[in-house]
């Protein structure tokens, strides 16, 4: 049986604060990073892992990126994404666009982002058709994590569940020394889950951040979980945080730790790093 392919999205829609004056004039999605843009390393490892279907939200400098990824995705593959691809045939990618700044003049955040964007990159089927109908990937474009393997598996194991996220979870950085959320066993699975926990302030559980890549249901974006309307055609800014909060305190979120390479290319001492340090990017 073939793996199933799903959707993916691409957050690249942040203006990039911190990355100025790097992002004056460029955004920060197609900062390079070992000769390639930042934005690119996600692309290759989504189609690596067989998703070619992709939505990129933009705002700042957007059109940018619509230039140099074209509906079809135009560029020279890298040895990275020929080497994962060996024995398949190159994919083409095809691209779609959620241009927030376009059509609001702001970015709209993490969950008000993905519920403009639903419509297009996931929508409405009969789920009875096919065990990944709702299912996609999430990943943001300016974090820069090699190792990370979009797997087919953690597709089937995670469209079998009951659960409306799989987020993946990393040690702390030096960034984030507090950390987002917590991991216990989920002891309603047969399969030694884990769930992702919404930690009162004064648990003394160990705390882990979330690496900004993660699997979701269409239906944590919608009606009981998710009240802004389809499509958000009004362009209302939500974060992500409290709706994975409130279904985490309804074990509907599940997690793992992720211990691979992983930069937050959030400063331009991060990126001046990543570039000078090539077994990073290997």
């Amino acid at each position: 049986m073939a793996a199933p392919s799903i959707p993916a999205m691409i957050l690249a829609a942040g203006r990039g604060e911190r990355m100025r004056p790097l992002t004056d004039h460029t955004p920060k999605p197609l900062l390079v990073v070992q000769g390639r843009p930042l934005i690119q390393w996600c692309m290759e490892a989504l189609a690596a892992g067989g998703c070619t279907r992709i939505t990129i939200n933009t705002a700042w400098l957007g059109e940018q990126i619509v230039v140099k990824f074209d509906s079809v995705l135009a560029f020279q593959p890298s040895p990275m994404l020929h080497d994962a691809l060996s024995k398949k045939e190159q994919p083409d990618i095809q691209i779609e666009y959620s241009h927030e700044g376009r059509d609001f003049g702001y970015a709209l955040e993490t969950a008000g982002g993905i519920a403009r964007a639903l419509p297009s990159l996931c929508p409405p089927g009969d789920p009875s058709v096919d065990s990944t109908d709702g299912v996609f990937w999430v990943a943001a474009a300016d974090v820069f994590a090699p190792d990370f393997a979009f797997s087919p598996a953690a597709v089937e194991r995670f469209a079998a569940s009951d659960k409306l996220a799989h987020i993946w979870l990393i040690p702390n950085p030096p960034s984030k020394p507090e950390g987002d959320f917590g991991m216990a066993p989920d002891t309603a699975c047969a399969h030694a889950c884990q769930l992702a926990l919404n930690l009162p302030d004064d648990d003394p559980r160990p705390r882990f951040t979330y690496s900004t890549v993660g699997l979701y249901r269409r239906a944590l974006f919608e009606p009981p979980w998710c009240d802004i309307p389809a499509g958000n055609p009004t362009g209302i800014k939500a974060a992500l945080g409290p709706l994975l909060r409130s279904a985490m305190d309804q074990h509907r979120i599940s997690a793992e730790l992720y211990t691979g390479r992983w930069t937050d290319v959030g400063t331009p001492q991060r990126l001046q790093d990543l570039n000078a340090s090539p077994g990073d990017a290997a």
